[in-house]
Parts: structure tokens; sequence; C-alpha cells
């Protein structure tokens, strides 16, 4: 019986699927945002996540996208998963636009700031829930030639640690997860000749995310988790 709630941003994506599917195998109302009109369901629509259309980068779209999840009585908002991002290498820093730079902030920072902050009075009001935020392990293992995206990545990881420290007398836990190379299909498309053997798979990382979500990881807040696979 669904009786509560979780907001999932990106959750179109490969990783976002299956953590959309993860939380609603366990019982959970999924509230999912999307940038274009969401396609039709085929079949039952009981475990479809809830649709709506929202520029995650716009301050006001994540405060109706927040008002939605907690919109229904009979299942509160206990849950954000900040799962909006994006990549993209260049040459060295000295070589990278700022442009470029700005947009990873933008792409994988803004999101998780928007939504974090229109969600946690709801989380507050609810008596608590948790956060979960995606970094990267480049936030703490950085390459060459993505200065950009290391440094949003490990942006997320200072929000998330901050958001856990502030809202800790207030019941709400935050959270992050550290992948490295997710096997998708874009990411197998991009990397034909990788070994993909090595990459960790979506539904795996999705079962980490639900339980830092759940009462059962209720002791844990603060916390950067590596899920690398054995990449």
């Amino acid at each position: 019986m669904v009786n509560r709630s979780v907001l999932v941003t990106g959750a179109t994506g490969g990783l976002g699927t299956a953590v959309s599917a993860a939380f609603s195998a366990a019982g959970w109302r999924v509230v999912a945002p999307q940038r274009r009109r969401p396609d039709p369901v085929d079949g039952p629509e009981g475990d479809a996540p809830v649709r709506i259309v929202a520029d995650l980068t716009d301050p006001r779209d994540a405060a109706r996208v927040a008002e939605v999840a907690a919109g229904d009585p009979e299942a509160p908002l206990r849950a954000v998963v900040n799962l909006v991002g994006g990549y993209a290498s260049g040459g060295l820093l000295h070589e990278t636009p700022v442009e470029d730079f700005e947009r990873m902030l933008t792409i994988n920072l803004r999101p998780t700031h928007l939504v974090t902050r229109a969600a946690l009075p709801h989380l507050v009001a609810a008596g608590g829930g948790a956060v979960v935020c995606v970094a990267a392990r480049a936030a703490v293992a950085p390459f060459p030639g993505a200065a950009g995206y290391v440094t949003a990545k490990a942006a997320v990881l200072g929000f998330a640690a901050a958001v856990a420290t502030e809202y800790k007398a207030a019941g709400v836990r935050c959270n992050s997860v550290l992948p490295s190379v997710i096997d998708t299909p874009t990411n197998r498309d991009a990397m034909p000749d990788a070994d993909h053997t090595r990459w960790v798979d979506p539904a795996e990382i999705a079962s980490v995310i639900r339980f830092l979500a759940s009462d059962e990881s209720a002791p844990t807040s603060g916390a950067a988790v590596p899920v690398y696979g054995r990449a």
C-alpha cells in the first residue's frame, strides 16, 4: 500500500528508470518531473510514476514540482532523489571556455539545489525524510579533461554535506552516492570498446539509493557512498 512519496529527478534516464522502478516496487508513490510532455503509459497505471513537465533549472518549476510531490495527504513526501546531471569532456582547464565550465555547474548543481531547497519545508513538515544526491567518483578521484564536471560533482558532495548538517535536528538526512561508469545504452554507445562487465548496473545503484531513502538507513546521514562496481 502506497503511504509515502518520493520525488525523483532525472527519472527518464538510464539510472532514473531503475530508481523509479525500485521505489515503485517498494510501495512508494513516485513523482517524476521531466522536460517534455510524458508519453502515454501502456497498461495499468497504478505503479506508474506521476509525471509532470518542468524545467528544474527554474526556481518556480522546482517549487511547483515539490508541491505536487507533497500534494497527496495519504502519501506525504518523505524522500528526494537528485539524479539530474550531465557530463562533458574537453581540453585542459586553460583550454576550456568559461561558458562550458559554468554549464557543468548549471546542469549538475543548480537542479539539485533548487529541488532540494523547494522540498525541504515539505520534508520537515512531514516529520523528516531523506535526500539522496548523485555525485561521481570523479569528485574524489579527478581525471584530466573534465575540470567543469569534476568541480560540479565535488560541489554536489559539499552541498549534500551542508544539507545533512543544517537539517539534522529536523529529522532530514542527506547522503550521496558516487558512481563510476554506469552501464547504460548511452555509455555503451559512447565507449563501445570498453570492458562493460566492469561497469555498475543501474539496478544495483538504485538499490543503494532506495536503502538510503528508507527507514532502514535511519542512522546514516552525511555519507558519500561509493558505487563503483568493478570499474
